[in-house]
């Protein structure tokens, strides 16, 4: 059988897609170009089009199961019924929803499409990471390398980062596993806890020049998600989430949920160290 990976050239799609690839597990990588590394299978996919659902389907009619990586939006209900609901048609018996910590099931953007996978009557398992190891080197890397700061609200907010390959290797494992029925979610923690001061104080030593972790604003927050591109309801909706780690719910997931989480390898330590040319001074 054969696996669709929606988000297929993002950073756990890309991963994921590795890990088939090594385990010689048949996928297809479903993106908005459609233009995929050779020598893998890719069609193009774009959740806003609904005529594009069927592509995967009409290249491999043994697609039956899913890695779902959602748009950016506030709510993805309809467009995710859309194709949950087509996928099922198709002959999809298993759905790897990519989520986040906060989103409870029936909450907030992911946490309504995870209402949806309980209902549908398919297996799923929706994987719920807390903030990304690699956001030091992508949503932070011009503003760390140019004004050697972090903007956050998270104040002393403490956050288990976890790692973009531990994300990948639990999707890979949800995906592959032979366990029937399958209705249930995971938290994916990093295996160290850091608030953002004690991660610019870790980066200053690696860098060899003074990080600062700067406190800004709500508003201030909200703006700075903008400048990366993030529509502003959206924007808000990020700052909203970094507020929770401010009051210590990520720190409380690590400390009083690890029985229901999958916890990582990867340090942010050994992140930071294998990737200092990004923050590298031009």
């Amino acid at each position: 059988m054969t696996i669709l990976i929606t988000g297929g050239t993002g950073q756990t799609g890309s991963q994921l897609a590795r890990l088939l690839d090594i385990a010689k597990i048949p996928f297809v990588i479903a993106s908005r170009s459609g233009s995929v590394p050779a020598p893998f299978e890719g069609v193009k996919f774009d959740w806003f089009d609904e005529s594009t659902y069927r592509n995967a389907f009409d290249l491999r009619s043994d697609i039956d199961k899913v890695y779902l990586v959602l748009p950016p939006l506030v709510d993805p209900t309809a467009i995710a019924k859309s194709f949950i609901d087509f996928a099922i048609s198709k002959g999809v018996k298993r759905f790897v929803l990519l989520s986040a910590t906060v989103m409870e099931k029936g909450g907030a953007e992911t946490g309504k499409v995870h209402e949806l996978l309980a209902e549908s009557g398919a297996e799923y398992v929706v994987l719920r990471p807390t903030w990304f190891v690699e956001n030091f080197g992508t949503a932070f890397a011009t503003v760390i390398r140019d004004f050697d700061s972090i903007p956050t609200v998270t104040r002393d907010g403490r956050v288990p980062f976890v790692g973009v390959e531990d994300i990948a290797k639990a999707a890979y494992d949800a995906l592959v596993s032979t366990e029937k029925g399958l209705k249930t979610d995971h938290y994916l923690l990093g295996p160290q806890l850091y608030s953002y001061d004690e991660a610019a104080a870790l980066l200053s030593n690696i860098l060899g020049r003074t990080i600062t972790h700067k406190r800004v604003s709500p508003e201030e927050s909200t703006a700075t998600f903008e400048r990366l591109g993030i529509q502003h309801e959206y924007a808000a909706m990020l700052t909203s989430v970094a507020l929770k780690a401010a009051s210590g719910e990520e720190e409380a997931i690590f400390t009083d949920k690890k029985e229901k989480a999958i916890v990582g390898e990867e340090k942010l330590e050994d992140y930071f160290e294998a990737n200092k040319e990004v923050w590298a001074k031009k």
